[in-house]
Formats: structure tokens, sequence, C-alpha cells
């Protein structure tokens, strides 16, 4: 019981809320009944192949993940179901956080080099254009 609780814990921080003051979860934890820990179904609200898709590579590079899946619910609906399971005592939520936040780091990276590919875009540019008296 202790155990699901620290559960809830640990996904409540992944929680966020929608506009207009409205609290809607952005993630949910679906767990069968009579399964276990190291298999979870996350669902993950107002995301669709673009996340579904990294975040699967990503969480599937880790030796102690089984399987990880996901599935869009219908194309008229923007969430998808991420399914991982684990290996062993792992619970799948820990995968799960580590691959966001790889995935997060992943994104950083890219961002801070297309920035930095802009701006020396910029500066040729600049230098060539310059008036020759």
């Amino acid at each position: 019981m202790e155990d699901d609780q620290e559960l809830e814990r640990k996904i409540s921080g992944l929680k966020t809320s929608m506009a207009e003051g409205e609290r809607k979860t952005a993630l949910e934890m679906v767990q069968a009944a009579g399964t276990d820990r190291q298999c979870v179904t996350f669902v993950l609200h107002e995301e669709d192949h673009t996340l579904g898709n990294c975040l699967r590579y990503i969480i599937m590079k880790n030796p102690e993940v089984e399987f990880c899946g996901y599935t869009t619910t219908h194309p008229s609906e923007s969430k998808i179901n991420l399914r991982i399971q684990t290996r062993g005592a792992l619970p799948a939520v820990e995968p799960f956080q580590k691959g966001l936040t790889e995935l997060m780091n992943a994104c950083q990276c890219v961002l801070v080099k297309f920035e930095a590919s802009i701006k020396d875009y910029k500066n040729k540019k600049a230098s060539r254009s310059e008036p020759t008296f």
C-alpha cells in the first residue's frame, strides 16, 4: 500500500493544469486489476505520435525495459497510451520518468545547437552585406 502511495506521489509531480482555471491531468497511470507495478499504461493527454515515438525509443534503450509501445486512441483524439513492462522488480514509473528526463535533455541540446547555427548564419549574412566603399 505504501509503495502505491509513493508511485502516486511521483506521478503527481508530472500532472499539469489546463487553461481557464480548470484542473485536468495531462497524465494518468492505468494499471489492470491484479497486475504488478512492472506493467503499467500511461495515458498522456494532448499528445500525439511526436512525443509517443520519441519517448518509446528512449525508454526501449533501457536494458531493464522488456517492452515499451504506444498507441493513439483515435485520430480525432489527442491522447496516447504508452505501455511499459520492466524486468525484475523495477517499477515501470522509473524508466518512464528517466525517459522523459533524457528526452528533455536531448531536446535542450538540439535547441542550443539550432540557436547557435542561426546566430552563425546571421553573423555571416551581416558580414557579407556590409557595404564596401
